[in-house]
């Protein structure tokens, strides 16, 4: 598996909220629902972006926006639109009062503001739970990000203007799938971007040396590394791999090996009914208690709490 595909490897929607959203100017939503990720794709008309710190983004067709919680922001015809409704935590929507909508905004299936064919149409596609969305990737986004229809062309516009607004059978798995698809493609050309700013150890790949710790450690997480045998693969002494490791990946060879592993933990206790034991062997721990001990020191959570919270 190459770096970028490790990385985007991760999104896998569950039921994720995705609607199609309809305004005519002026118009602005103030979006607090807490969410781990938000896709927001132009179809139609123009956007500003408006996050609660740093720069705010306009969105013109086909761009498109990526919005990392859990941190507020609003979405408006122009920045100085107030907010005629709010979206909480699980999709409830209310007036910037706090009185309910009560369904006021429905235009249909999947389908919501003013007028089906209002003069701006986007599409918002938001992963509810942050055990959907891989933390390493998370962590290697900025609060939000912005692609313009010049840095990115997006096949699956027509696709998922189609799918949104049906009403069948398994369609939300339809939907599940075609938003990971957007989010993977949407990432994919960011992180091409010549001024792209990829997590410290993406880039590190590209350094012969502790790339190729890195490759050793990501292809093989279960060998029983340790600073003595990556550096004798790397072809250095532990000392300058443990130097130079430290100064481009930001952290220890041991401690970039220790996150590896639980983020895959975590990964295959949320997709998999694999027992601890079992993940435990995967990812290069003795035993259970060794795994669910490391799990929950950095995550805070037991092994089967985050497979429950992830379920």
């Amino acid at each position: 598996m190459d770096a970028l595909a490790g990385l985007l490897e991760g999104p896998r929607a569950r039921g994720a909220f995705m609607i199609r959203a309809c305004f005519d100017p002026p118009w602005a939503v103030r979006v607090e629902d807490e969410a781990p990720l938000t896709v927001m794709l132009m179809v139609r008309g123009d956007a500003w972006i408006v996050p609660e710190t740093g720069e705010r983004v306009r969105l013109r067709a086909g761009d498109l926006a990526v919005a990392r919680g859990p941190d507020p922001y609003t979405c408006a015809d122009d920045p100085g639109t107030p907010p005629q409704a709010l979206i909480l935590p699980g999709g409830e929507c209310s007036c910037p009062d706090g009185r309910p909508l009560n369904g006021s905004m429905d235009l249909g299936v999947r389908t919501w503001g003013d007028r089906a064919d209002g003069a701006a149409v986007l599409l918002i596609g938001t992963y509810l739970v942050r055990g959907e969305i891989g933390g390493r990737l998370l962590d290697a986004l900025p609060p939000l990000l912005s692609l313009t229809s010049d840095e990115w062309d997006c096949p699956l516009t027509p696709l998922l203007m189609a799918e949104v607004t049906r009403d069948e059978p398994g369609q939300e798995v339809v939907l599940d799938r075609l938003l990971d698809l957007l989010v993977i493609a949407a990432l994919r050309a960011w992180f091409a971007r010549p001024q792209a700013e990829a997590p410290a150890w993406y880039r590190a790949l590209g350094d012969p040396v502790v790339g190729r710790a890195l490759r050793l450690i990501q292809a093989d997480p279960a060998h029983p590394w340790t600073v003595a045998s990556l550096a004798a693969k790397a072809g250095v002494s532990r000392a300058a791999l443990a130097r130079r490791f430290t100064e481009l990946v930001g952290e220890p060879p041991m401690a970039h090996l220790t996150a590896w592993r639980l983020a895959l933990a975590a990964d295959r206790l949320r997709d998999t009914d694999d027992t601890l034991a079992a993940i435990a062997r995967q990812v290069g721990y003795g035993s259970a208690f060794a795994l669910s001990t490391a799990f929950k020191r950095v995550y805070g959570v037991s092994p089967q709490e985050h497979r429950t919270g992830a379920a």
